[in-house]
């Protein structure tokens, strides 16, 4: 079964996209594969301490991406395939670049410094 262990709700995000993202998240690290059990809505709202409607809500949007699917009487289980895994990449890659981009412009950084900035720390990453 799927562990929550390492959520951590943030303030200001919705929480049933925090669950969608920290499933996705997990999916492209590989921490979750395809044929996971995800918890049941009713123990995953208790562990979170929201309501059961909140986690049906999440489920029910990775259902309807293809990500997961429910069986009768058994749960919701990670069908993401390496083509799903991919878009979910580039998804939250997307968003993450665009922040980027927001805080470079916030604070007059050119594109040509941002591309360096990324590329002295890619080779930093590439050191540790």
């Amino acid at each position: 079964m799927i562990s929550f262990e390492g959520f951590r709700p943030v303030d200001g995000v919705p929480i049933y996209l925090q669950i969608m993202n920290y499933i996705k998240r997990g999916c492209v690290a590989g921490t979750i594969v395809k044929g996971d059990v995800l918890p049941s809505r009713r123990y995953l709202s208790a562990l979170l301490g929201i309501n059961p409607m909140t986690v049906q809500k999440a489920f029910k949007m990775l259902e309807d991406e293809g990500l997961i699917t429910t069986l009768q009487g058994s749960g919701s289980v990670i069908i993401a395939d390496d083509e799903s895994i991919n878009r979910i990449k580039l998804e939250l890659l997307e968003g993450e670049i665009r922040k980027m981009t927001e805080y470079f412009k916030q604070m007059n950084i050119s594109q040509q410094k941002a591309i360096e900035l990324l590329e002295e720390y890619w080779e930093d990453a590439d050191n540790e």
